[in-house]
């Protein structure tokens, strides 16, 4: 080997620290399987069952092998800082585990590491889990998270995704095994373990809004607690999952009104939960006066949000018990900042199915939109949203004023919607002139119903054929020429359509005469037949 095993873990005394801190990271003496690891791991070492076989300074990768119940094979890449393992298992197996506490016992003591490490249990989770309480449930999550998200220690945020995929890795261990029981358990998981990574965020960063990493990864939870919930409505519930379902409430409160930042997200979540989880009119009226506690007890109005308008999160419950006249009165106040929360109750209204909640919101934003949209909006996210909101839109009966004011607000962004709503009302020759305004392409066209035009007003379309055609002859390329052609033969088509054969000639005349230099743009006329 040419360097003794003293000397090597001296040399890497860094990177072997570093890896005990991840196995405490990654493995709690709680977890009656991470105990018995480390445990079998401590055990190899002080039997002599870790074996180096060599090191090759030149790739600085170090062999060994363990002797257990078949001999197994450890290498460790210092370079690249990798360890692998020849054994089935994924992440941290005892092997690994044994081979760097043989290392650590050359510039530490592993007893030392073995008595701290054990110290940290404080409850047993089996234990927990075996006596099934929300209190249990809490009180498994308090014990899991503590651990990985150590009191004063601020973490990256890369590292989110990997802590919470940790925390619930351990917490499966203890699923309970009636299929009943299993949707509720990993709903309350899901929600417990991401408020508590949400509630450490908030201690140390006061501004992580648009991280990319938090992001991907609250969208990645989002969509598993959507899949959840869905397994949850397609079961019967147990008269035993009540308090389960009393403590789920108060965790989703406290995720909306006490967190900070990506309100619209956290309100989401809140929304979900009250549109398929709390179904009882019972609960809904018992989360309005909880509410209300917010404005009336200074403890808990301490712990409120700055972010988020307690008025706007009434109208949830407004909508729920059907209270219109307070909705209303709510509705008068809006303000930009609010439009995204509002857009949410929208949806949510709508995905209840009630028209009326869902129109006088949507009334109600209404004179906000077009501020919303072109000033409040970052332009990559304008298209989008016309898009989405347009389908709530759609479903309301608006005034010709309304309707007016609604597409003016979508500008740019809402030509195709626009398009429609002028075809439903047969302004052919306004719809040709809101072409003209936004240019776009032929193909485009097509989508925004230039069929219908033509089926119905081919004489309209004649100026928008020659505008998009001067356009192409414009970019002086043989491409280009083609493409001009083309757009001239639909040209041709509806002047016949229309009876206009005469202009047509006279028009194609003149063009040719006008480009009479461009020979290529000649040769594509003569190509096409349309000077015949």
């Amino acid at each position: 080997m040419g360097i003794s095993i003293s000397t090597l873990a001296w040399e890497q005394a860094t990177f072997i620290r570093t890896q005990l801190q991840q196995i405490e990271q990654s493995l709690h003496p709680s977890v009656t399987e991470d105990e018995e690891l480390v445990r079998r791991a401590l055990f190899a070492v002080r039997n002599k069952s870790v074996n180096i076989e060599r090191y090759l300074p030149a790739t600085t990768t170090l062999y060994a092998f363990v002797q257990d119940v078949r001999l197994t094979h450890v290498s460790i890449n210092f370079r690249n800082q990798e360890i692998i393992c020849d054994c089935p298992q994924e992440d941290w197996c005892r092997h690994k585990v044994s081979v760097i506490l043989s290392l650590y016992q050359y510039i530490g003591s592993v007893q030392d590491w073995a008595a701290k490490w054990r110290a940290k249990k404080s409850i047993n989770l089996h234990m927990l889990a075996s006596n099934r309480s929300p209190e249990n449930w809490l009180a498994m999550v308090d014990e899991v998270m503590t651990h990985l998200l150590p009191e004063g220690r601020q973490i990256e945020k890369h590292l989110i995704s990997s802590i919470s995929e940790n925390a619930h890795s351990k917490l499966r261990k203890h699923l309970p095994f009636e299929r009943e029981w299993q949707p509720i358990f990993k709903l309350f998981m899901e929600i417990a373990v991401l408020g508590k990574i949400w509630q450490h965020l908030n201690q140390f960063d006061t501004k992580f809004n648009g991280n990319d990493y938090f992001e991907y990864f609250f969208d990645r939870r989002f969509e598993y607690i959507q899949n959840t919930i869905d397994e949850l409505s397609g079961k019967s519930r147990l008269f035993a999952t009540d308090p389960f379902f009393d403590a789920l409430q108060v965790l989703v409160r406290e995720f909306l009104l006490e967190r900070q930042h990506y309100t619209g997200r956290r309100l989401n979540i809140y929304l979900l939960f009250w549109d398929t989880v709390f179904i009882e009119k019972r609960r809904a009226q018992e989360e309005l006066d909880h509410l209300m506690l917010y404005l009336e007890n200074e403890e808990l109005k301490s712990k409120l949000s700055e972010e988020v308008p307690l008025s706007t999160v009434f109208n949830v419950f407004h909508i729920l018990l059907k209270e219109y006249d307070s909705l209303k009165q709510h509705l008068e106040s809006i303000s930009l900042d609010q439009m995204s929360v509002y857009f949410g109750l929208a949806k949510f209204a709508s995905s209840r199915q009630d028209e009326i909640a869902t129109e006088l919101i949507l009334k109600a934003m209404l004179p906000l939109l077009n501020d919303f949209i072109n000033g409040h909006l970052m332009p990559s996210q304008r298209q989008m949203y016309v898009r989405r909101i347009h389908l709530l839109y759609d479903n309301v009966a608006l005034s010709e004023q309304e309707e007016l004011m609604l597409y003016s607000a979508f500008g740019a962004y809402g030509v195709q919607p626009y398009s429609h709503y002028l075809l439903k009302e047969k302004r052919y020759e306004e719809w040709v002139a809101l072409h003209q305004l936004y240019p776009s392409s032929i193909s485009y066209l097509e989508t925004c119903g230039l069929r219908e035009v033509i089926e119905e007003a081919p004489e309209v379309t004649l100026p928008l054929y020659h505008f998009y055609a001067i356009e192409e002859v414009n970019q002086k390329s043989r491409m280009n020429y083609k493409q001009a052609v083309r757009i001239w033969k639909m040209m041709k088509s509806a002047s016949k359509k229309c009876g206009k054969t005469n202009f047509w000639a006279d028009y194609i005349h003149t063009v040719r005469e006008q480009y009479k230099r461009l020979r290529a743009l000649q040769e594509e006329l003569e190509k096409g037949n349309l000077l015949v």
